[in-house]
């Protein structure tokens, strides 16, 4: 059974007031056995979308390498606009060492509440997949139930967005559309996308991503 450890510690810059929160790293981030165009650091993976995601939206010109530089300059974007980064899961196992979240076995979440009550300036949290099982609004779910806390839907439609209060204060979630290809499926079947693709035929699932993401990520 191989031990899937989560490789970074959580990121919290100065003043964050949101939080991206996903689930783990593929194995090869725990193992230290990166692949040419890996960034070593949070969502580095070079077959995820977040940051070519974020590239579009800031315009950012961010290296796709295994560099220190590359690192820089993501800690450096995320610092700027004031946003963390603190995944739902600490470690699981698995039979089959892979990247995916129905695979896990045993998970262990973070502490998120606990964080929360730390860094009390944040109000937003961007969950990177929904509610499926082992996703990472899933996992926080389990987490607010074992505080006696619960989500209350805000809008229904995608992506999905609660809120939940904590400590008087009221902190919003929104369960963005995966970023990486296996979500791609999903994608292709949401009526918007739909309409937008048969307006403009060169439109990808990228492309959506994008115009979603924008509305969370610069507001």
């Amino acid at each position: 059974m191989f031990l899937h450890q989560h490789p970074y510690q959580p990121f919290f810059p100065t003043g964050v007031t949101k939080l991206i929160v996903g689930t783990l790293p593929p194995p090869r981030f725990t193992t230290r056995d990166l692949k040419e165009g890996d960034v070593d650091f949070c969502y580095g993976s070079r077959d995820g979308q977040l940051w070519q995601i974020l590239n579009r939206i800031f315009n950012l010109q961010l290296k796709f390498e295994t560099t220190e530089e590359a690192i820089r300059q993501r800690i450096d974007f995320l610092t700027k606009n004031k946003i963390g980064i603190c995944d739902a899961v600490e470690y699981c196992y698995r039979e089959k060492v892979d990247a995916s979240d129905i695979g896990m076995q045993q998970p262990v979440c973070r502490d998120l509440i606990s964080y929360l009550k730390q860094y009390s300036t944040i109000n937003t949290l961007l969950f990177t997949g929904g509610n499926s099982k082992n996703g990472p609004e899933y996992f926080f779910r389990k987490i607010l139930k074992e505080h006696d806390l619960k989500l209350r839907l805000v809008a229904l439609d995608v992506p999905k967005i609660h809120e939940f209060e904590l400590d008087s204060r009221i902190i919003k979630t929104v369960s963005l559309t995966a970023p990486s290809g296996a979500a791609n499926r999903a994608v292709g079947s949401i009526p918007l996308y739909k309409e937008l693709k048969q307006k403009y035929p060169e439109f990808t699932t990228i492309d959506f991503r994008v115009l979603q993401y924008e509305r969370f990520f610069k507001n």
